[in-house]
């Protein structure tokens, strides 16, 4: 009688799962969603590499020099922006898989 009982309350538990993950797949349908994810990962490259740029001409009018601060802050800022979107939309697909309920090599874990 055990044995069913578990049984029942693993079914249970799979279909809320996938009850859930249902709806949260219907509210990410909606056409603008993915924009933001991608606006979110544009913007955590732009501003690192503008804020690059603007410390590096802050520096190249307050102390001259035959090297561009400001190149070299912009490259700075582009390589700090790209580490961050990386960061970012791998903590997003970790995120995904455990709601799904998958294993970063795509089994099931159920």
């Amino acid at each position: 009688m055990a044995d069913a009982h578990d049984e029942e309350r693993r079914l249970i538990h799979v279909i809320g799962r996938k009850a859930a993950r249902r709806l949260r797949a219907r509210e990410r349908e909606r056409p603008w969603f993915g924009l933001g994810a991608y606006g979110v990962v544009g913007w955590s490259i732009v501003l690192p590499t503008l804020g690059g740029i603007a410390l590096g001409v802050w520096i190249d009018a307050r102390w001259p020099s035959r090297f561009s601060w400001a190149l070299m802050l912009m490259v700075g800022g582009l390589l700090i922006g790209c580490w961050n979107a990386w960061h970012w939309v791998v903590l997003e697909q970790r995120a995904i898989h455990d709601e799904s309920g998958e294993s970063a090599d795509g089994e099931r874990d159920e």
